[in-house]
């Protein structure tokens, strides 16, 4: 049996549709960033906003601003949806949410207890759509899109669906963003990963929506690998040894060497502590011999929708490919304290990228990695 993404759209400060974040992405286009002064206290928080006009929910236990930006997203699947729903029982069509705020910023005005509850966006979702089926979220940190993911294959892999959307949502909201700044991991420049100058990373929102099927031909889903840390609460093994087993696993689901693959998608916060872990993780299994970037320069990081954003660019990267993948921004001035991995440059081509491997890890020590594919023989 195959899994596959038969169709994906996806918004973030890069664009309000895929091509458009696609067009911003393979160009290296870094400069989509507002400065905010009144968010956090005497701090300049240089986050990525969606600056699309967003739809209102008349319901006031959905209107929060992340079930606006699904809506938004889901205008351009419109005739996608309707297809599934005409081929598939609406209680065969299951709904996997990936957060981690919902709506907690909308609660501190509302006190709506709706508002903050995770499966907010799913319950939307199932409502919205009329379906009948499966629905969950998934809130794994900043590993909860390929959790989603996981979870949708399994769903579909033990019939209990026919088709699963995956939803990966998040907004700015002050939670994180005054957690992350405790730890002093803010960055009020642009995020540099694996630089020797890296200061940090920035926080973003994004939105990506997922049609997955099966025996469909598509974009496949060829393995995840998934592990845990249990090291310490927010800070990674620098070693990378359990991310190492989750790229390893996904390896071996896929039937896969390291060399199959064309290129790997970091999860490249621009932190001191993760570029360290992921560059000692990639090297064990790839050297040198894989093309690598981080988007997160580009997007900045989208929290629960980091790993969606990420997958989509993949996905589309796959889909459209012409010799180019995403820049690493810096290529230059890299932190030689790391394991010289191969970050791709703005100028350089490539023959093929028909295989690519998405890298997600999140706080207390979750592991992800996607393995996607091309499946249109």
């Amino acid at each position: 049996m195959t899994i596959t993404i038969t169709s994906y759209n996806a918004l973030c400060n890069l664009g309000n549709n895929i091509e458009t974040i696609y067009q911003n992405a393979i160009e290296g286009n870094n400069s989509r960033y507002e400065n905010i002064d009144n968010f956090l206290p005497n701090t300049i928080l240089h986050a990525g906003i969606i600056s699309s006009d967003l739809p209102e929910i008349k319901d006031e236990n959905f209107n929060i601003r992340a079930n606006k930006i699904l809506l938004k997203n889901l205008e351009l699947l419109k005739k996608n949806i309707e297809q599934i729903k005409n081929k598939y029982s609406s209680d065969k069509i299951g709904i996997v949410c990936a957060s981690t705020n919902s709506g907690v910023q909308e609660y501190e005005k509302s006190k709506n207890p709706n508002h903050y509850e995770l499966g907010n966006s799913a319950d939307f979702l199932r409502k919205y759509l009329k379906l009948n089926g499966f629905y969950s979220t998934v809130s794994t940190a900043c590993s909860s899109g390929i959790k989603a993911f996981s979870l949708a294959r399994d769903l579909l892999n033990n019939n209990v669906c026919d088709a699963v959307i995956v939803a990966c949502v998040d907004t700015l909201s002050k939670v994180p963003a005054f957690g992350f700044n405790s730890l002093e991991v803010l960055s009020d420049k642009t995020s540099t990963p694996f630089s020797k100058n890296r200061l940090g990373m920035n926080i973003s929102e994004a939105s990506t929506i997922f049609i997955l099927e099966k025996n469909v031909q598509g974009i496949e889903i060829l393995g995840i690998g998934e592990s845990t840390d249990i090291y310490h609460p927010t800070t990674p093994d620098p070693k990378g040894k359990e991310a190492t087993n989750a790229i390893n696993q996904a390896l071996k689901e896929a039937k896969l060497i390291p060399e199959d693959i064309d290129y790997i998608n970091a999860h490249g916060t621009g932190t001191i502590a993760n570029d360290i872990m992921e560059a000692n993780a990639i090297w064990d299994v790839f050297k040198d011999k894989v093309p690598i970037s981080s988007t997160k320069p580009l997007t900045g990081h989208c929290l629960g929708a980091a790993a969606g954003i990420e997958i989509a660019l993949c996905t589309k990267l796959i889909d459209n490919f012409d010799g180019r993948l995403y820049p690493n921004i810096p290529y230059d001035n890299f932190d030689n304290s790391l394991p010289k991995i191969n970050l791709v440059s703005k100028d350089a081509t490539y023959k093929k990228c028909n295989i690519c491997m998405c890298n997600s890890f999140g706080f207390g020590g979750t592991n992800a990695i996607i393995i996607l594919g091309k499946n249109y023989e």
